[in-house]
Parts: C-alpha cells; sequence; structure tokens
C-alpha cells in the first residue's frame, strides 16, 4: 500500500470516474471521447482520474497497446494522478493484461500497480489518501472483475475470484489494525457490476437511469458480502452498462454506475456521454464521506437525478 494522495486544505479529494472510452484507432469518435475528457477535467480539476475498463477496443485497434496510450495521453498530460482497471473488451485476441498494464507503468503519471502475483487478475492493488494532518484518511480499491467466464455450465461475464476477496478482505483487516481497530473508509473501482447491483435497483429507492439490463455475472463470487463485512466500504463505481448510470444504498455500501464516456461504443439518443464525479469530505472529526454527481457532455452537471422506486415493471 502507498499513500501519494492527499486531501486538499479544504478537506475534499475529487475523482472523475471516466468509463468505457472503446478507444480504436483516433477517429472522429475517439476525438470527441477526448473533447468531453478535456471539458471534464477543466470544469471538476480533479484529484485524481480513473478509468473503469473498456478503454480500449482491442479487436478493432490497428496497434492496441498504442491505443492505450493514446486513449489515457490526455490524463498523462494533465499532471493529475491516474489509473485504469481493465475491462472485457481491453484484452481481447492476442492482447494481454500483463503487457497492458505494463504499458500503463511506462507512463509517470499512473499510479496503478499489477498487484499480486498469486491472486487473480492483473491490476488488483489500494491506494490511501492522506488526510489534512497525514494520516489515513480513505482508502481506493482497484479491482480487476474479469472479462468472461471460464466455465462452461455458467455463460456470460467473469466475476472477481476467491483470491481477489481474501486479498481484499486482508487489506482491510491491516489497514483497520494500522487505524486503532477503526475500519478505513474506502471505495472500489471495477468494470464489471457486481450481482447486487441488479438486487439494487430491483429492491430499494435507486437515483438515475437503467436503460438496458444488468450485465452482472451469473455467479455471485461473494465479494459484496466481503465489502459489507469490512464495515469499510462507502461506495463502489463500475462501468460496463453504457446506458445505466443510477446509484442507490444497499446494506450501507452505495452502489453507482459511471455514466458511458465514449462515442465509439453504442449509445442511446438523447443520452448523453460523460463522466462520474466523486469528491470525498473529511469532517472537522476526521470523519470521511463522499458526495457524487454526473458531468455531461454538454457541461451540465446532475447533481438530482430523477428517482426510481422498485415496482414488478422495472425489475432487471
Amino acid at each position: 500500500m502507498s499513500r501519494r494522495l492527499r486531501f486538499r486544505p479544504d478537506g475534499t479529494f475529487t475523482i472523475v470516474q471516466f468509463t468505457d472510452l472503446h478507444w480504436k484507432n483516433g477517429e472522429s469518435a475517439d476525438q470527441r471521447t477526448k473533447a468531453l475528457m478535456e471539458r471534464v477535467l477543466a470544469e471538476e480539476r480533479p484529484d485524481l482520474i480513473v478509468f473503469t475498463g473498456d478503454v480500449i477496443e482491442s479487436l478493432h485497434c490497428r496497434d492496441p497497446y498504442q491505443s492505450f496510450r493514446d486513449a489515457v495521453s490526455l490524463a498523462e498530460s494533465s499532471g493529475i494522478p491516474w489509473a485504469a482497471t481493465f475491462g472485457n473488451h481491453d484484452c481481447e485476441g492476442e492482447v494481454t493484461r500483463k503487457r497492458l498494464m505494463e504499458v500503463q507503468l511506462e507512463h509517470s503519471g499512473s499510479i496503478a500497480q499489477a498487484g499480486p502475483a498469486d491472486v487473480a487478475g492483473v491490476g488488483n492493488f489500494v491506494e490511501l489518501v492522506a488526510g489534512r494532518n497525514g494520516e489515513t484518511a480513505a482508502a481506493l480499491y482497484f479491482i480487476d472483475s474479469g472479462d468472461y467466464s471460464k466455465l462452461p455450465s455458467v455463460p456470460g461475464y467473469g466475476w472477481i475470484e476467491r483470491s481477489q476477496i481474501d486479498w481484499f478482505e486482508a487489506q482491510a483487516r491491516l489497514l483497520r489494525i494500522d487505524n486503532g481497530d477503526r475500519p478505513v473508509p474506502s471505495l472500489a473501482f471495477f468494470h464489471i457490476p457486481l450481482p447486487e447491483y441488479r438486487d439494487l435497483w430491483n429492491e430499494r429507492v435507486c437515483y438515475g437511469h437503467r436503460y438496458e439490463r444488468v450485465q452482472a455475472p451469473k455467479l455471485n463470487s461473494g465479494m459484496f458480502a466481503a465489502m459489507v463485512r469490512s464495515e469499510a466500504m462507502m461506495g463502489t463505481f463500475c462501468g460496463h452498462d453504457h446506458i445505466n448510470d443510477y446509484s442507490g444504498k444497499l446494506h450501507g455500501i452505495r452502489l453507482c454506475y459511471g455514466r458511458a464516456t465514449g462515442y465509439h461504443t453504442y449509445g442511446r439518443w438523447l443520452y448523453q456521454r460523460g463522466a462520474r464525479v466523486i469528491r470525498l469530505k473529511q469532517g472537522d472529526e476526521g470523519k470521511t464521506d463522499f458526495d457524487s454527481w454526473l458531468r455531461l457532455a454538454n457541461g451540465k452537471k446532475i447533481s438530482k437525478p430523477c428517482k426510481h422506486s422498485p415496482n414488478r415493471f422495472s425489475r432487471g
């Protein structure tokens, strides 16, 4: 664990989440994606940029590794620390997660880590955020949610594996011990939504849109349960489903979709691309919490999205 990030003197720490860029070869759609990111960064001036997967669509890139460099070039040139988790389209064909992580680590602005070799996936790491007095005020977990199921009996997308859950529990436990047996307020970033995102929409009041069914894995490996047991997790952030952007609280954890950023992939008529913004706040007594809103391509800020109440006609 490292602690290279720090709250501002006013007690805030701002993160911009870009997701599902699906960058290809720098075509006009990619340039629109870059212009959107430029606008969001200019308006929000974050302390950290996070890409939550499908940064590139590797099967349609002439040189996927160069496409990745191009996709993150704005983040690198901004001077703002950044990191990217991998999605199901980043490493298709002959593109490997190991090599794509090596490309990510070529950049001086990236805070990413490859993660332990004995843990499933690539890019499982935790970054600490120092408070105004130098203490550990928050922990940010970055998790590789995989791509596709490897079991013939389970169709669909992959899931967070047992070794990753064990790793998360160990990290949360160590942080708690170091923090005087108090859980460290935490956020988690990954690409594919957990199955509980579907439960949230079906069972709880949410805020935002669900224009497509939740494409979570068919197998529930228990990651959410581990997060609840840790008593540390405040919120999780994913992408993957391009026209979902809702958030809501389930068992004390706020589950959030990002807002799809890329123009080189499917969307919905009149549903603008954008980004999610997360602002951590450290109170006078050291308690950490967060607010979140959407920033759209046209510059509009959505801080009060529409309310959804569960009903039998909208189950996902």
